[in-house]
Order: structure tokens, then C-alpha cells, then sequence
């Protein structure tokens, strides 16, 4: 795979976020022109990789079947507007589990690091929380905050100093995509 890697947190980032769980394909519910952004990404050139704690599967809220179930509505709406998912890496593991995998601890971006065979360091990271960030910035990556889902309470404020000092703010996917693909042209295709 090319370095050309964008690591995304699902819940917030993607689609509507909920302090009870996404729990089942119905609830899951993609936020407005967040998979047109990730199709955007895609036609660039860009590879998608989501890293998503998902501690309602070992809390028992739902199973693997039900998880599985998202994702695919997930890759179905994004097909229908010409974008995907490369890999879709999670944590089902609660805080009091104290597994290196869940985000804030970086295990996540090591396994995709690993599983992908590339360096993360410089792939941009985006996501709604500070662990999102925090997990990345351990191996490297580039920190972006979305202000969406948990996002939207830094809105018009300054980030709290536990945020790392070089995020970049956006007002959604749609938002960091439009920095991205204006900060790193697209190279024309040899004909």
C-alpha cells in the first residue's frame, strides 16, 4: 500500500455519534457529506483506514454478527457514491480492560502500521476526541480534530492544552478533505 494513508475514527468522524452506543445498521447514520468526503479521498489517490474503539461489543450491547452488520452498511453507502474503507481496525475492549489497543494507547495505529507494512509517522489522523488524536500522535501521525460528534464542544474555543499542540481544526470530514487534497495536489496520471 502507498504512504498515501488517511487513518479515520468511525463514531463522530463518520457518522453520528451517541453517548448509549451505535448499536445496530439503523443507528448507524453517516453525517452529512462525510462519504462523499471519504470518496473524494479515494479518487485522490488516498487510502481509507477507520481505527475505532468499539467497547459496546465487549460491554455486550451487540456482537460481532451485529458489528459486521454496520460495516457493511457503511461500504454500501459509501459504494453508491464511488468511495471505500481499505481496512477497519477496532478495540472492543473496555477502559477497565486496560488493553494497549484501546485509543488513547497507540495499539490500534501499531497494528496498522504493521498489518500494512508502512511507517505512520506523518499519515494524518482524524478524529472527534483527544484520545483519537492522542493515539495516533504516539506513532507519529498528524493530528486533525473534526467538530463533530464529541468535536463539537471545542468549537469557536481555544483546545484545551491536553490536545497536541499541532492540531489542526476542521468543522467536519468534509472540511479536513478540502485542506488535504489543497495542501497535497493531486499528480495527474500519466496518459
Amino acid at each position: 500500500m502507498s504512504t498515501k494513508l488517511v487513518i479515520l475514527d468511525r463514531d463522530g468522524t463518520i457518522n453520528q455519534d451517541s453517548d448509549d452506543y451505535i448499536k445496530s445498521p439503523e443507528e448507524w447514520i453517516p453525517l452529512p457529506g462525510a462519504l462523499e468526503a471519504i470518496a473524494r479521498l479515494n479518487h485522490a489517490g488516498w487510502h481509507v483506514v477507520v481505527a475505532s474503539n468499539q467497547s459496546g461489543l465487549g460491554r455486550g450491547l451487540f456482537d460481532m454478527a451485529t458489528l459486521n452488520a454496520m460495516h457493511a452498511k457503511m461500504n454500501k453507502l459509501l459504494s453508491g457514491v464511488g468511495g471505500r474503507i481499505d481496512a477497519v481496525f477496532f478495540c472492543p475492549h473496555g477502559p477497565e480492560d486496560q488493553c494497549h489497543c484501546r485509543k488513547p494507547l497507540p495499539g490500534l495505529f501499531e497494528q496498522i502500521g504493521e498489518r500494512l507494512g508502512v511507517d505512520l509517522h506523518g499519515t494524518h489522523v482524524v478524529g472527534d476526541s483527544l484520545r483519537d488524536l492522542q493515539a495516533g500522535v504516539q506513532v507519529g501521525c498528524e493530528p486533525h480534530l473534526v467538530y463533530t460528534g464529541k468535536g463539537a464542544a471545542f468549537r469557536d474555543q481555544p483546545l484545551p492544552d491536553a490536545f497536541p499542540s499541532h492540531t489542526r481544526t476542521h468543522a467536519d470530514l468534509a472540511g479536513f478533505v478540502d485542506w488535504l487534497l489543497d495542501e497535497v495536489p493531486i499528480t495527474p496520471a500519466a496518459h
